[in-house]
């Protein structure tokens, strides 16, 4: 029959939704704890303590050494108790021994309770973070329960979300037991439970709202190709149908405008300007620029300043494509990711007439353009004036500006070209070596100096360098750096550059990078020559003054030249060179000369080394 232990503990192990020998292996080990601390035990003496789950009933064992007459019964235990246990035991064995003390039941229920608890705890919390881990980036329901000057704290049922106040949305009010949905921004995993960080600003807010409100997105019909929200003022989301006949706009929209306005409700009033996204960057901008209306859109790819389009309006709808405070511009921008440059057509044309008959660069256009400057100065007054301006002269004004932009973009492109080459020319010239050296390993710089280019975004002395021949005044820029400073700075950097070690190019696998003393280069020319010569004897030699070679026209061969006997040597691995010490020394000029001799019928290669310094005539002949 079962007791009343066994029932509690199953109550509870079901309750906690943790496994009996989880329980049973952490009650083991307070219980363990518990003896130690209540007979004062040490550390390094094993205790085991077993847990009947059906009976409840608690047994801690102790190890003990057998002696004669114990002295401490914590530690020792008689030799005729311990033969009762164990017949084979002599003195001076180590025996477990049932060592539970007296009233050790209620210490253990105290301590079962306890565990239980704190297990209960911990399995509560990583269930808490298991859950909410699972939802990260996802939207939730929660009740506000306070709010504050540090943030807003929800309740989602089993734990407790923080919204910070750079993610609340702004103007928006909260009140205490209103619910509201949150987008999951982290889960923290913190010894106090799950921390929850939520937002109302995030653009996946948006995103997770519009896949819940518009079926064609959750089923994958309607893809949102990219999102530009300012929280609480206005959003863009760019759109784009994956199968055909489906109106992406539409779809997103709804009927009457019903699918867009629940989600602005949601918001609390924030715009949404739902567009249809389009492969074509320039057709793409303009509809960006919505509402407002684009007559042209110049595309700058390989600008200096990174992508940017230069985006022309009509005048009366400069204002209405810049938008409150350049937001419409702003989000533009973020949801085409190029950076967007907005001119009136009026400014534009402006600018155009005067580059064409100042600007020497535009010189070669101005002869075919003399009519269309001529209309476009009369339009441009008209326009200064507040006439009306038919939409011809308009198309004149933009076919203008048109010829302007595409030579501006020719010109970006020969610029960029033109600075990549200096660029490419200037890293030439610093050693590889300052590449791979950090400002902090270079000697030339005092610890100030060194603070202040860290601070700049450098760190490495090529980068330095490649500055200071490229944009001196960039350097000369920085605080406490001056014309004395800069020189200094200059030639340091330089010497230093010069000093560092030249990365040592891998050796071939055939030839190990060993210090050869020159009389083992003598030996090794002269196996050479002795391979050589057995090499020549080993083919037919008609004649002692030639070598029967096989050619087209069977000619003998005679003894080579030298200059043609250095071309025939430089297709040959160069013996002194791959087997040159390490340890440089003064550099030994050399001559080299291939001669054929006519007794042995070999051809005998001879040196001559000359060391800097030496005369011209003091030439050491080896063979």
């Amino acid at each position: 029959m079962k007791t009343e232990f066994t029932l509690a503990f199953n109550e509870i192990a079901e309750r906690s939704s943790l496994d009996r020998e989880t329980i049973i292996e952490a009650l083991e080990m307070a219980l363990v704890q518990a003896y130690r601390k209540s007979v004062t035990a040490s550390e390094a003496q094993e205790v085991v303590a077993r847990v009947d789950s059906d009976t409840g009933q608690v047994s801690v064992f102790a190890e003990k050494e057998v002696v004669d007459e114990p002295q401490d019964d914590r530690t020792e235990v008689a030799l005729l108790v311990a033969r009762d246990l164990e017949p084979e035991v002599q003195l001076g064995d180590l025996l477990s021994v049932d060592s539970t003390p007296a009233g050790f039941g209620r210490i253990a229920a105290q301590t079962a309770k306890q565990v239980i608890l704190q297990k209960l705890k911990e399995a509560e919390r990583e269930s808490q973070y298991q859950e909410f881990v699972k939802r990260e980036g996802d939207i939730i329901h929660g009740t506000v329960q306070s709010y504050g000057a540090q943030g807003v704290t929800l309740s989602l049922g089993r734990a407790e979300a923080q919204m910070p106040r750079n993610q609340q949305m702004p103007g928006e009010r909260y009140r205490t037991h209103e619910k509201v949905r949150f987008y999951v921004l982290e889960v923290r995993k913190t010894s106090r439970g799950p921390q929850i960080i939520v937002s109302r600003t995030h653009r996946n807010l948006l995103r997770r709202l519009l896949e819940m409100e518009v079926p064609e997105i959750f089923n994958g019909v309607v893809e949102i190709k990219s999102i530009a929200r300012e929280a609480g003022y206005r959003s863009k989301v760019a759109v784009s149908a994956l199968q055909q006949g489906v109106d992406p706009v539409g779809a997103c929209v709804g009927m009457r405008g019903m699918r867009i306005q629940s989600i602005v409700k949601e918001l609390h009033g924030e715009k949404i300007d739902v567009i249809q996204w389009n492969p074509d960057v320039s057709t793409f901008i303009s509809k960006a620029l919505s509402p407002a209306r684009v007559a042209s859109v110049h595309l700058e790819d390989a600008s200096v300043e990174g992508r940017t389009a230069t985006v022309i309006v009509p005048d009366d709808q400069l204002s209405l494509a810049i938008g409150r405070e350049g937001q419409n511009a702003r989000l533009a921008a973020k949801l085409t990711g190029w950076r967007i440059d907005i001119k009136s057509m009026a400014e534009a044309a402006r600018e155009a007439v005067e580059l064409l008959q100042d600007d020497d660069r535009y010189a070669d256009l101005k002869p075919s353009l003399e009519a269309e400057i001529e209309r476009a100065g009369i339009t441009l007054t008209k326009m200064a004036e507040n006439r009306p301006v038919m939409p011809e002269e308009y198309t004149t004004l933009n076919g203008l500006v048109d010829v302007i932009e595409e030579r501006n973009i020719e010109m970006q492109a020969v610029e960029l070209a033109q600075r990549r080459e200096v660029l490419e020319a200037v890293r030439s010239g610093i050693p590889e070596a300052a590449y791979s050296c950090a400002l902090n390993d270079a000697d030339v710089l005092t610890e100030k100096l060194l603070v202040t280019l860290e601070e700049a975004g450098y760190q490495t002395v090529g980068h330095v360098l490649e500055e200071l021949a490229i944009n001196p005044d960039s350097i000369l820029a920085l605080q406490g750096v001056g014309p004395k400073v800069l020189e200094k700075l200059l030639s340091g950097l330089t010497e230093l550059a010069d000093r560092l070690p030249v990365p040592e190019l891998e050796p071939d696998s055939e030839i190990q990078d060993e210090t050869v003393t020159p009389e083992e280069v003598s030996s090794v020319e002269t196996s050479a020559i002795e391979s050589v010569s057995e090499t020549e004897e080993s083919l037919q030699v008609d004649e002692p003054t030639g070598v029967q070679l096989e050619t087209d026209d069977q000619s003998i061969a005679q003894p080579l030249p030298e200059e043609v006997a250095a071309d025939w040597k430089e297709d040959e691995p160069d013996i002194d060179q791959l087997l040159q010490p390490k340890q440089k020394k003064k550099k030994r000029r050399k001559k080299r000369s291939v001669v054929f001799d006519d007794e042995r019928g070999v051809y005998i290669t001879s040196h001559m080394h000359r060391r800097d310094g030496e005369q011209e005539d003091d030439w050491d002949e080896e063979y």
